[in-house]
């Protein structure tokens, strides 16, 4: 199948793109630019694996969301918050309809592109505070995608049962170097290891048996998943 993937730059999006180009024609990533604190740290990482793969690369600036939008994980926002990456606190890096704008741009891209599908590395571990990542969200977008496009575009989406340590784990068969991946939602120089994106990388690669080829400013304790 001919498909274009979503593609940040960060462990997911770049071991869906590794996971596609093994079983599909992929015709393009596309990266988003829309604002967020880490942008310019993970989108080049998106761009180093595509070229690596002969992929072409799209970056899509969608400079309203850092402007309308209320996030503190744009650069318009608050600071990042610390923690668990499934705590309360973490709904403030929530940025509002974020799945449904891309997916509606990308699937008109897909399509436009004469690509079959649109893969997004959407996961288990995201649905605690990410109601786009959510399977229910996912499946009413698959079924707009199809009879909204002439193309019938398929929402392929191999991780949405996963948690990150299976899409770690994954990655390595895969042959992905995840030190050429952006996680931190900071966006500074190295991974802080505080914020929630930090935290969820390290527990990932501890669930996996891999060792963690990331800098980060902080290696203290991780915090304890929150209670249901």
């Amino acid at each position: 199948m001919k498909v274009v993937v979503l593609c940040s730059g960060g462990m997911d999006s770049v071991t869906a793109l590794h996971w596609a180009r093994a079983g599909h024609d992929v015709v393009a990533a596309a990266s988003f630019d829309y604002g967020a604190k880490h942008n310019h740290r993970e989108i080049p990482f998106a761009a180093e694996h595509a070229r690596q793969l002969g992929v072409r690369h799209e970056v899509i600036a969608l400079d309203f969301v850092n402007r309308l939008f209320a996030s503190d994980l744009l650069k318009s926002g608050g600071a990042i918050p610390e923690g668990h990456y499934e705590a309360a606190n973490m709904k403030q890096t929530v940025v509002p309809f974020r799945n449904a704008i891309m997916l509606s741009i990308a699937c008109g891209f897909a399509e436009s592109a004469e690509a079959e599908g649109l893969v997004i590395a959407a996961h288990g571990g995201d649905h605690a505070i990410y109601p786009d990542c959510r399977e229910d969200f996912m499946r009413a977008m698959a079924d707009a995608m199809r009879l909204g496009t002439y193309a019938g575009v398929a929402l392929l989406r191999p991780f949405i049962a996963m948690n990150k340590g299976e899409i770690a784990a994954a990655g390595a068969r895969l042959g992905v170097d995840f030190s050429r991946t952006w996680s931190c939602y900071v966006g500074g120089a190295i991974h802080c290891g505080r914020c929630g994106t930090c935290v969820e990388r390290r527990e990932a690669f501890a669930q996996a048996g891999l060792a963690d080829p990331t800098d980060y400013v902080s290696r203290a304790p991780l915090p304890a998943k929150p209670r249901p």
